[in-house]
């Protein structure tokens, strides 16, 4: 039997304006970010009914290679500390801010090339139409 680990972290922040959850998961070494927009500050029962209903439903980045694993400090107050500390010294994880700015330019590049395809496939149409208007024109009909 193969073991799987998973790994997820929610980040709940304020950028200016709205209120912002980055979900980062690292699932057998793969590291893959979602970006979540709240707008008003959330409550406990909103980001709690995110996580257990909707983690489902959430669209995270292609997955990338996951290089560094966090260290395991043995006390849980020295951890919590630790972590507190790294979110005030960086806010939300520039991994996720990269991974989601991936996804970003895919879904870009993925858009343009279907609005092309769309394009080519009109003009195609178009030309089909001209030609058939012609053959009917020379028929006299």
């Amino acid at each position: 039997m193969r073991k799987i680990r998973v790994s997820s972290t929610l980040t709940v922040y304020h950028d200016g304006q709205f209120w912002v959850g980055v979900f980062e998961r690292v699932e057998d070494g793969r590291y893959s970010a979602c970006r979540v927009v709240f707008g008003a500050e959330p409550s406990s029962e909103e980001v709690l009914d995110l996580v257990c209903n909707g983690y489902n439903a959430l669209r995270f980045t292609r997955p990338t290679t996951h290089e560094d694993t966090p260290r395991q400090a043995a006390n849980p107050k020295r951890r919590q500390r630790e972590a507190s500390r790294e979110m005030r010294r960086r806010g939300s994880s520039t991994k996720a801010q990269r991974a989601l700015q991936e996804g970003r330019e895919a879904s870009a590049r993925q858009r343009k090339a279907d609005a092309r395809d769309r394009r080519e496939e009109e003009k195609r149409r178009r030309f089909e139409q001209r030609q058939k208007r012609r053959k009917e024109k020379r028929r006299g009909k």
